[in-house]
């Protein structure tokens, strides 16, 4: 508990944008695309994630320098900026909208991989800590890459089946 008591602001900061961000995603993730509601949770996330990577740039406690972490940080910005990119496309084919469904979900998966391998962390089992990093990240990741051809096809599809009105309003 004394651990708690040694984190600075820009700590708690970026803890309360990462719990938010997951939160948000997954929410982005089990809801209806294309909605109104899907766009204020999607804007919301992109702004937990804005908060939570630029505060990943300012601690520097654990290696002392730029580390693996802030390249996390760094592909996760890109990742999460690739899928806004997408989604702004004008005009919007399907496959902006498909890029946008990949780029986002990777974003997510990304954010629990680096959650799980916080937590392996966190409950100090006895062994090295890159390889428990790499375990969490590996199996995250896995099980990502496992769903991510269905989830997307069944997303596109979902998107696909609104019509016109539907997409303008709620993708726009």
């Amino acid at each position: 508990m004394g651990e708690f008591r040694s984190y600075t602001l820009l700590s708690w900061v970026h803890i309360a944008a990462a719990i938010l961000a997951m939160i948000l995603g997954l929410l982005v993730l089990l809801r209806a695309k294309g909605t109104p509601r899907h766009r204020r949770l999607g804007y919301a996330y992109v702004m937990s994630m804005a908060v939570l990577n630029i505060s990943a740039f300012g601690m520097y406690r654990l290696f002392g320098f730029f580390g693996p972490f802030h390249v996390a940080a760094l592909v996760s910005g890109v990742t999460v900026a690739a899928g806004v990119r997408a989604i702004l496309q004008r005009p919007r084919t399907k496959r902006h909208i498909e890029l946008h469904l990949v780029f986002m979900y990777w974003s997510v998966i990304g954010l629990y991989a680096a959650f799980f391998s916080e937590l392996m962390v966190r409950v100090r089992i006895n062994t090295a800590f890159m390889v428990l990093v790499s375990c969490a990240t590996g199996a995250t990741v896995l099980a990502g890459a496992l769903l991510q051809r269905r989830l997307v096809a069944k997303w596109s599809a979902e998107v696909g089946s609104m019509d016109t009105t539907e997409q303008q309003r709620g993708l726009e």
